[in-house]
């Protein structure tokens, strides 16, 4: 039988793309202020429909802020994601305000990467790097695309800021992404696409890692994957998504009654079983159009629609597009920034 997996299977269907973007040296007293995810998505990742920042130290130590949050201290080997894509201040320490920056970065984004950036006091200069042991702290500077439409749950259910220790169970990645920086530095044949996997590889372990600090009593979709029993029946209508799924039959094969994994499920997720199951049809339908050449119908047959027009309601409530345009609409070439 099928390990039962819904982590794996949304980070396989929502389109993970990894890129490193900026290899940053710093000295004395600095503050980098980066806008949100949206507005430098099409510099960094043309076309992406969500982008993720993320930030190693390599060397020493520094602080991370968002509105609304303490600011988080980040030390040497340390990785801070923003799954939100949350404008933020990264520093040397706490309340710097940073040097007002210019649109450089749209004006360098075809240039090899990573590009090169050095902060020394309030000044920028892009493109330039100090020498290792003139640098107090070291940080790689990356981004992750990913896919919120028609359903990623994973996003949401992340904090604004999620903090990687170097300690942590998943310690081997910032040593690897260190090396593919290094290759990419160096040009050797295939670096960026090893950069590019080591950045997903990130994320991927990110998310694991925040999974299983989670307290018993969670909620949220990663709280309901925890749950023995809600996590057994996101895991059943992930496996089989075109099979005619009821809440009796779910309630069956996990040992509650209907009324109780309905109560449960909502609880944890904030939205129905039949729902979710509405949902995740929806992603693999358009998982299906997007990297194969199946008719409408077939792809309809295949998440459990007896009919085309059915699924194409669904679908175009879901992605305010019809199947057939949708699949379009996923070919045109990204678009490239000014």
């Amino acid at each position: 039988m099928t390990a039962l997996d819904p982590l794996s299977d949304v980070l396989r269907s929502v389109r993970l793309r990894g890129s490193v973007f900026f290899h940053v040296s710093c000295r004395d007293q600095w503050a980098a202020q980066a806008p949100p995810s949206s507005q430098i998505a099409p510099a960094v990742m043309p076309g992406a429909e969500h982008v993720i920042e993320y930030h190693l130290f390599t060397k020493g130590e520094g602080w991370v802020a968002v509105d609304g949050q303490p600011p988080l201290r980040l030390r040497e080997g340390d990785i801070v994601m923003l799954p939100h894509g949350d404008a933020h201040v990264v520093s040397s320490a706490p309340g710097l305000q940073p040097a007002a920056e210019d649109n450089w970065l749209f004006r360098m984004r075809d240039d090899p990467k990573p590009i090169p950036i050095t902060y020394r006091g309030n000044m920028v200069q892009p493109g330039s790097r100090l020498a290792e042991e003139d640098a107090s702290t070291v940080i790689v500077c990356g981004f992750i695309a990913c896919d919120l439409k028609p359903f990623n749950p994973l996003i949401e259910a992340l904090p604004r800021l999620l903090h990687l220790p170097a300690d942590g169970v998943g310690a081997w990645v910032a040593p690897m992404l260190e090396h593919a920086v290094l290759e990419t530095g160096d040009r050797r044949a295939g670096a960026a696409a090893l950069l590019q996997r080591v950045s997903e590889m990130v994320f991927v372990d990110g998310a694991r890692r925040y999974l299983d600090s989670l307290p018993d009593e969670a909620q949220g979709w990663l709280g309901a994957l925890r749950d023995r029993q809600v996590g057994r029946a996101i895991g059943l209508m992930h496996a089989g998504p075109a099979e005619p799924w009821t809440l009796e039959e779910l309630g069956k094969r996990i040992g509650l009654s209907r009324s109780a994994l309905h109560e449960r499920f909502v609880a944890l997720t904030g939205i129905a079983p039949m729902q979710y199951l509405t949902n995740w049809r929806m992603q693999c339908g358009a998982r299906l159009l997007r990297e194969g050449h199946a008719s409408v119908a077939t792809v309809a047959l295949e998440v459990g629609y007896d009919s085309e027009a059915a699924f194409s309601r669904a679908f175009k409530r879901a992605t305010g597009l019809p199947p057939a345009t949708w699949r379009r609409a996923q070919m045109q070439p990204a678009p490239k920034a000014d």
